[in-house]
């Protein structure tokens, strides 16, 4: 495992619950979605949380997809590692999918799901005053964005954010070579998912949809970037750090070896390392 770091430490409607039967801690995994309005449709938020636990911090968790495919489903996995092992209550995010819902649909639709866990969390268990957001590839780039959002607009309060080999440029001038790396994703995918989500040309250079060309970074939560060695997108992911890291954001990028970008979002090594960054960033909020 390659890592470079900063010089900073590491840093509703329509209830169905299912009991997965798993046991941690003498609790139970207990799985319940959630409808809520969207941006442009109504969208369902999958809630993930360990019974018998109270008070416990949020993680948003966007799946990835390319902002065209995916689904919540597609982000089981990793929403059920984080509850356990935080342990959180996991907020998955059915977020709408370009190009029915081209952008801003789906940050809007982030904004309003961290809106719902400031009024709502704590009914499910939540703590409001600890969130925490976090996606792969399409999904981290809106975990992202809703950090910005939330920066911006000054009502919800982000503790950190983990970003599993996201999109972040949406010129593709940063891609790495998808050859040498033999990687399973390649530039002209990439471009046909920008596309989609980005049907005019100037939404490309708004900073919610190209951090990378971003000029204002400071303020943005403690982030940690995770990329695969075999991804075309891992440059650009960690340039993005580099530029956090020049803005005066705590940021820890950690790049996996012999790791396909698909592969990366259930990655447990990955994982684990996003579980550490959360419990210390959520550690440090409880001591201020």
């Amino acid at each position: 495992m390659d890592a470079f770091k900063s010089p900073h430490p590491p840093f509703s409607t329509g209830v169905a619950a299912e009991d997965t039967g798993a046991e941690a801690n003498d609790a139970t995994l207990e799985v319940t979605d959630v409808g809520i309005d969207g941006h442009a449709q109504p969208i369902t938020l999958r809630l993930y949380r360990l019974t018998k636990k109270t008070a416990l911090p949020v993680l948003l968790y966007f799946h990835g997809g390319g902002f065209t495919k995916g689904s919540i489903e597609c982000a089981d996995f990793a929403a059920r590692y984080f509850a356990e092992h935080l342990p959180a209550l996991v907020v998955s995010v059915g977020y709408s999918l370009a190009p029915r819902f081209p952008f801003p649909a789906a940050p809007e639709d982030a904004h309003r799901a961290a809106l719902w866990v400031q009024t709502r969390a704590r009914a499910f268990g939540g703590n409001s005053r600890k969130i925490g957001v976090a996606g792969h590839d399409a999904g981290g780039q809106l975990a992202n964005c809703l950090a910005f959002i939330a920066r911006d607009r000054g009502d919800v309060q982000i503790s950190a954010q983990a970003l599993f080999g996201p999109m972040l440029d949406p010129s593709l001038t940063r891609l790495g070579d998808e050859r040498r790396l033999g990687s399973d994703i390649t530039a002209r995918e990439c471009a046909a998912c920008y596309r989609a989500y980005l049907p005019q040309a100037s939404q490309r250079m708004h900073p919610y949809a190209a951090p990378l060309e971003s000029s204002r970074l400071a303020g943005l939560p403690a982030t940690l970037i995770a990329t695969a060695q075999n991804d075309v997108l891992h440059v650009e992911a960690e340039k993005y750090a580099s530029n956090l890291i020049d803005a005066g954001v705590q940021t820890q990028v950690v790049r996996f070896p012999s790791v396909s970008h698909a592969a990366l979002a259930d990655h447990p090594p990955a994982l684990q390392e996003a579980v550490r960054f959360f419990q210390w960033r959520f550690d440090a909020r409880a001591h201020r």
